[in-house]
């Protein structure tokens, strides 16, 4: 999936370094508060006691239900089939997020929008199975984001359909990890759920500018959440969460909060230098805490352009892993 934030590149280098500084992890319960893909949860799943995985956006809790959540293998073949061969519905995506409803919003075609009301309905059958109906809209929302005719998020769409929004909608299985342990999976506001858990490596991958994710995403949790209301605006869109890690006036001040309550010896976590908590400000709290220390890598993300159809050109960025063990 594209995603702002998404650590895929940096994973090998988080888990390395963290490894480095904690040691055995074997019997060490990782808490992954920020999740969004799952990306980090997932590396370090097999590993570890136990992974925690919270985020506050449904669409990102569907997707961690599935990879972190589910650990026992699921005879997956014959649904996926099913979802596969379903007939298309004139549903909600269909009505507000494609032309040809009249809708003037092309975030689809008109037949992948109806294919999409059409295995949604489909996967609400399955709900009474927990495991399988997580794993089946998880599928749905990686597929579905394969052929949405945006240039990576869905703040906005494009006027005319990109060649990938052409392809037909297929359902590909969000293959997990399976294990031998369970793991908890969480849709909480962050600052909450920390004073209820505890753990031994929290790992912190907040949102870092004033971009919020219910409005990048929110076509995604519409699909995951298959609610009815009415969208707003040209681009439709619902109601949603304003994260204080966006809002430069409070962002500090709900990190340290969140520290301040975190029950996990050691805590890292991700930054940037395009961050709205500069690097001083960060490090200043820590120290507060405990023994501190950052670790810097020069890494190319990748910006989508709305002027070439979902391409990306490099930008340099400077990755902050800031570090904290508690005394």
């Amino acid at each position: 999936m594209n995603y702002i934030g998404s650590k895929r590149r940096l994973s090998s280098f988080l888990k390395e370094t963290i490894t480095d500084i904690v040691g055995d992890l074997s019997d060490k319960v990782f808490c992954d508060l920020f999740a969004g893909t799952g990306i980090v949860g997932k590396s370090f799943k097999s590993d570890v006691k136990k992974v925690i995985s919270n985020d506050l956006e449904y669409y990102s809790y569907v997707l961690n239900r599935n990879y972190i959540g589910n650990y026992q293998a699921i005879d997956y073949a014959p649904y996926i089939d099913i979802l596969n061969s379903v007939e298309p519905k004139e549903g909600f995506i269909y009505k507000h997020y494609c032309l040809g409803s009249g809708s003037e919003r092309n975030y689809f075609s008109d037949e992948n929008g109806k294919k999409i009301d059409g295995v949604r309905q489909e996967i609400e059958r399955y709900k009474s199975d927990e495991d399988l109906y997580f794993f089946l809209l998880a599928s749905l929302i990686e597929s579905a984001d394969k052929i949405a005719n945006t240039a990576s998020v869905y703040g906005a769409f494009l006027k005319k359909l990109k060649k990938t929004a052409l392809q037909p909608l297929w359902i590909e299985p969000a293959l997990f990890e399976t294990d031998i342990k369970s793991h908890e999976v969480h849709n909480r506001d962050s600052n909450e759920l920390i004073c209820e858990i505890e753990g031994d490596i929290l790992y912190l991958d907040p949102p870092y500018n004033a971009r919020q994710y219910g409005a990048n995403y929110h076509i995604l949790n519409t699909i995951a959440l298959d609610d009815q209301f009415h969208p707003s605006g040209k681009t439709g869109m619902r109601d949603y969460h304003r994260s204080n890690y966006c809002k430069r006036r409070v962002a500090a001040k709900s990190f340290e909060e969140l520290i301040t309550n975190a029950k996990f010896e050691y805590i890292f976590l991700s930054y940037n230098n395009e961050g709205l908590m500069s690097k001083n400000t960060v490090s200043e709290l820590m120290k507060k805490f405990g023994n501190y220390q950052l670790i810097v890598t020069d890494y190319k993300r990748f910006k989508a352009d709305n002027n070439t159809n979902r391409n990306h050109k490099a930008n340099s960025t400077m990755e902050y892993l800031h570090i904290l063990q508690r005394r």
